[in-house]
Formats: C-alpha cells, sequence, structure tokens
C-alpha cells in the first residue's frame, strides 16, 4: 500500500521555531516540563459534555473527584478524605470530604459542588451524551427521562464536608466509577458567570485538579501549569505539561528526534526504524475499533447476512501486522481484553464465542444469501474515517478487503476531523464509521450498555429486545450472583456478535516514542489514559541511551 508522507523536516523546523521564541514556549525543556504530541484535540473543558478520550485524559490533569485512580487502576481518595461507608446493603454512600480543597479561583470544593455538577450533567436540558453512567444513582434515570424534578435526584449535601448518595441497587465496582469524568465536580460560580461559554476556552473554567489549563488553542496546543490552589501541590514535580497538537505521526518523530518533545505516537513504518530503542515503548490499551454499520441510512445493513459478511470478509491480522504495528492485536469480540475478569479469575474477552472471525468463504456465501433475501446485485456504502494519514491508511485496507473478498460491495471513504466524525456518529447522519469504545469501570457492562436499545452510542439502528433483557438482569437481580450476572453478560455479547450490528477490527496498541527521561506516569484501562500528579522529569538520565549519566 501507498504511504501519505509529507515534508517533514519542514514542518518540524517550522513548528519548532515557532514554539522556541521563549524559555517557556511550547518545546522548551527549561525546568518540570513534560511535552507530549497529541493526535486530536479535546472537545470541550465541560465535564458534562464529553465523550472523547483525549478530554477525559486532559480532565484527569485538571480536574479531581472524589476519588482518583492508582498505578493498580483501583479508587483512592482525591477530594474525599476516605472511603465511603456504604450502609442500607451497599445502596447507601455516605463520603466525608476533605476541608483543605480548593479552586484555582480559591474558592473551597465542598459537597454541594457535587450535588450542582451531578444534577447538571443529570438534567435532560443539558443533554450529556454520558447521563447513562449515572443512572444506577436513586432517580438518576427518571430525571434524565424529563420524568422527574432534578432536585429528585439521590445525592445530598448534609453539610459543606459531607456528601451522601443513594443508589438504585449495590454496585460492586462503584469506586472505581465515581472516578469517571462526569462525576467529578464543577464550579457553580464559574458555570453561571460564563454560561454556555463554560468550558470552551481555558480562562472559562476554573479547576481543582494538579494542573490548570494556562493556554488552549484549538487544533494547535494546550499547554497547562502546576495549580497552586491544588490542595497537594507539594506532591505535584512538573511545573507545566505542554500538549502540541499534530495529527501527522511522522512530524512527531521528528520533534522527538530533535529533543522538542517527550513523548509521540509512531506509524507502522516507524516501528521498525526505533526497534532496539530505548525510547520505543508498546502499550495494548483495553479499547476496540470495530466499523458501526448505520442499518437506518442504508437499508441493505438490516440484513443481517450482509452484516456478517462485511465483518467475516477482513483480515484482521493482516490490519495489526500491516496497518498498525504498534502492539495492537485483532478482535472478533466487543468487549476488551483487560477490562475484568471472569468468577474464575480469566479474561472476559478470552470467554466469548464469536462468529465474526476472518473467513472469506463464510463471508461470500453470507454475501450470497443477503444479495437474494436483498433483491440486489451490488452494493455501495461510505465509511467515515478521521483526517489523519494513518486514518486513511487504515480506511484503505479494509476497502480493499472488503472489495477483494466480497464481489460486487463497493466502499468509498470520507475523511472527516475527529470531532465531525463524532458528531455525525451521535446524530446517526452516516452510512458505516469507523469507531472505537474503550471502558470507563472494570466490568463488561461498560461495553455491552453501549449497545443496549436508546443508548446514545448505539446509533446503528439496530436493537434485540433479549439483549436488552440480558444486560438489565446484569445490572440489576444478578448483580450479588457472580456466576449468573457472568453467565448473562457472555451471553449478551455471543448474542450481540451473532447479530453482527458491528464489525470488530482490533484492540488498540500504542507505539511511542517516549523519552526516558520521564518518570512516575500512572497509566489506566479505563476513564482517562493517564495520570501525571506523579510524574517527573529525571535528567539524571541519559535521554538517548537511557542509562545513568557519568559524572564528568
Amino acid at each position: 500500500m501507498k504511504k501519505f508522507k509529507l515534508p517533514i523536516i519542514i514542518i518540524a523546523f517550522v513548528t519548532f521555531l515557532a514554539g522556541c521564541g521563549n524559555g517557556n514556549g511550547i518545546y522548551s525543556d527549561k525546568g518540570q516540563v513534560y511535552r507530549k504530541v497529541i493526535s486530536q484535540d479535546m472537545a470541550s473543558l465541560d465535564t458534562s459534555q464529553v465523550s472523547d478520550n483525549v478530554s477525559f485524559t486532559i480532565f484527569n490533569q485538571v480536574f479531581e473527584g472524589l476519588y482518583t485512580l492508582d498505578k493498580n487502576d483501583k479508587a483512592i481518595p482525591g477530594v474525599a478524605k476516605e472511603m465511603p461507608k456504604k450502609s442500607n446493603g451497599g445502596k447507601t454512600l455516605t463520603i466525608k470530604l476533605r476541608k483543605d480543597a480548593k479552586w484555582s479561583n480559591g474558592e473551597p470544593v465542598n459537597a454541594q459542588d457535587f450535588v450542582y455538577s451531578w444534577r447538571r450533567a443529570i438534567n435532560p436540558n443539558t443533554g450529556a451524551e454520558y447521563a447513562y453512567i449515572m443512572y444506577d444513582i436513586k432517580n438518576a434515570e427518571e430525571v434524565n427521562m424529563g420524568k422527574k424534578k432534578v432536585k429528585d435526584l439521590g445525592v445530598k449535601a448534609v453539610d459543606d464536608h459531607t456528601l451522601k448518595v443513594e443508589l438504585t441497587k449495590p454496585i460492586p465496582y462503584i469506586d472505581e466509577l465515581l472516578t469517571f469524568g462526569i462525576f467529578m465536580p464543577v464550579n457553580k460560580h464559574a458555570v453561571e458567570k460564563y454560561g454556555e461559554q463554560y468550558g470552551t476556552k481555558a480562562d472559562k473554567t476554573v479547576y481543582n485538579g494538579p494542573f490548570k489549563i494556562k493556554e488552549w488553542r484549538v487544533e494547535d496546543k494546550i499547554q497547562l501549569v502546576k495549580n497552586d490552589d491544588y490542595w497537594d501541590k507539594k506532591h505535584v514535580r512538573l511545573d507545566r505539561v505542554n500538549y502540541k497538537i499534530l495529527k501527522d505521526q511522522q512530524a512527531g518523530a521528528s520533534l522527538f528526534e530533535t529533543g522538542s518533545t517527550d513523548d509521540t505516537g509512531i506509524t507502522a513504518d516507524q516501528v521498525d526504524k526505533y526497534k532496539g530503542k530505548p525510547a520505543l515503548t508498546k502499550r495494548l490499551l483495553a479499547s476496540t475499533f470495530f466499523i458501526k454499520l448505520n442499518q437506518k441510512e442504508v437499508p441493505a445493513f438490516k440484513n443481517k447476512q450482509m452484516r456478517l459478511a462485511i465483518s467475516q470478509a477482513i483480515d484482521k491480522q493482516g490490519y495489526v501486522d500491516s496497518v498498525k504495528n504498534d502492539g495492537s492485536a485483532p478482535v472478533d469480540g466487543f468487549t476488551s481484553k483487560l477490562t475484568a475478569k471472569t468468577p474464575d479469575g480469566k479474561d472476559f474477552a478470552d470467554s466469548i464465542n464469536s462468529p465474526l472471525t476472518f473467513n472469506p468463504k463464510a463471508a461470500k456465501a453470507n454475501l450470497a444469501k443477503a444479495k437474494k433475501e436483498l433483491g440486489i446485485k451490488n452494493l455501495t456504502f461510505t465509511l467515515n474515517t478521521e483526517d489523519t494519514p494513518d486514518s486513511k491508511i487504515s480506511a484503505e485496507y479494509i476497502k480493499s478487503q472488503i472489495e477483494k473478498n466480497l464481489p460486487g460491495v463497493t466502499m468509498k471513504i470520507k475523511q472527516l476531523p475527529f470531532k465531525q466524525r463524532v458528531t455525525r456518529e451521535q446524530s446517526g447522519n452516516y452510512e458505516a464509521s469507523l469507531s472505537g469504545w474503550g471502558p470507563d469501570y472494570p466490568d463488561p457492562l461498560t461495553f455491552l450498555d453501549t449497545m443496549t436499545t436508546g443508548n446514545s452510542q448505539n446509533n446503528t439502528g439496530w436493537g434485540s429486545k433479549e439483549y436488552d433483557k440480558l444486560t438489565k438482569e446484569a445490572n440489576g437481580p444478578l448483580l450479588k450472583k457472580t456466576k449468573e450476572r457472568n453467565a448473562a453478560m457472555k451471553k449478551a455479547e455471543e448474542l450481540l456478535l451473532h447479530e453482527a450490528p458491528i464489525a470488530p477490527i482490533y484492540q488498540k496498541g500504542e507505539a511511542h516514542l517516549t523519552n526516558p527521561q520521564v518518570k512516575g506516569i500512572h497509566y489506566h484501562q479505563f476513564g482517562g489514559d493517564y495520570t501525571l500528579k506523579d510524574a517527573y522529569i529525571d535528567k539524571s538520565i541519559d535521554r538517548k541511551t537511557g542509562k545513568k549519566k557519568k559524572d564528568k
């Protein structure tokens, strides 16, 4: 396949000069600064208005919820000073807050901030895409559906530093769930002051995390500085965090080569170049990527055999080997590995039996059945993907596989900025879309819930009463029946895969060039990608060799 190339040396040189005009420029390594290239911008600084991983990762740095995740993805106290006290069979949580937590405008962070934030997020007028993740709170679903008033939400400020949360049922993963972005507090005065502009700019948001945003230039850069109002500021070692937004990963590698950044993703054809170098790192993430097939826009996708044919026509091992080459793994299921364990300690994803393996013969047979049932000879549809060189190569591979293995099927490619692709999915204005999902908490339901009827993420036009019933049971009467619950979730996923409203492709891996001087980053498998509170730059390490510098 042809590779998409740009004059990367010129781009890197120009961007390098643009950032080095002063000692605190985006590429400057003066002091304790972590510099990272990212391929897409965040969507918003409003915790109720995002669903993308970049935004949630930034939230981990500039906001702090009741709890945060440690290096093992276990919840530990954040604004809360201790883990919740559970009563009423686990349905009532009493949470004590620390008294020294502050906002970056100097105001104290108190229990009312959480009540205000959660009520705002669940309010149907807010239109929070992630509102459904709060439905385990008493009356949350009814409030979000407009059937009850916002004040009926089961959260109450007992006093300034005590929060009481009423759940509909005991949730085994509730501590980790409360670390998620939508549960973070917002400052009422800031929201009321800036109105619809809240969260759209760095200076129209206030922060309570280890860092705050100094500057945000959309599609260009995001600069964080240490938050001097943070309650645990003595623990934070980085002075600055600089993000450069570059869609071309080859340009990012050039910046790394010149010492202008500490971390950048790289393309498949760059991995071999850096093989054996201490800077090369690979990591498998708990995120699956798949093609959404929109039955409302493409009538042929209502046919089960057509959906099966598309999924079975793609060589996924070939995809991860030739297109990704970054530690990604082929998948035939929906729930990713590393998300959750079965009662006997195995990875839930490994227990799933899927018909969606690469099988050209079965794909052709299903296509023949579909054509006969639909009364068609040909099918043309458009796949939406992002406007990056890597995404173009990815879509071209999928196109070649589908057109090679499915005679009479033509796939067109439409490249869009990330935000536009997501917006089109949300509105159902697409035919097919290369999409992805990562876990928000350590349980298979974090994936399975998204494909239930009416869920904002399920914009495929597919639905199943049996599937909805199984997921509802897993999130209700079976919560304390571990084995039965696991069996219900396994049955639900296998039902989904046999219906094939989505075509799984791969579990996301990442190949990065990372400065060996960077220490203390805690990487996560759900919520945002990482936390920088404990991060620092060890300048006694040689950047090129990864070893301690010799004393001169």
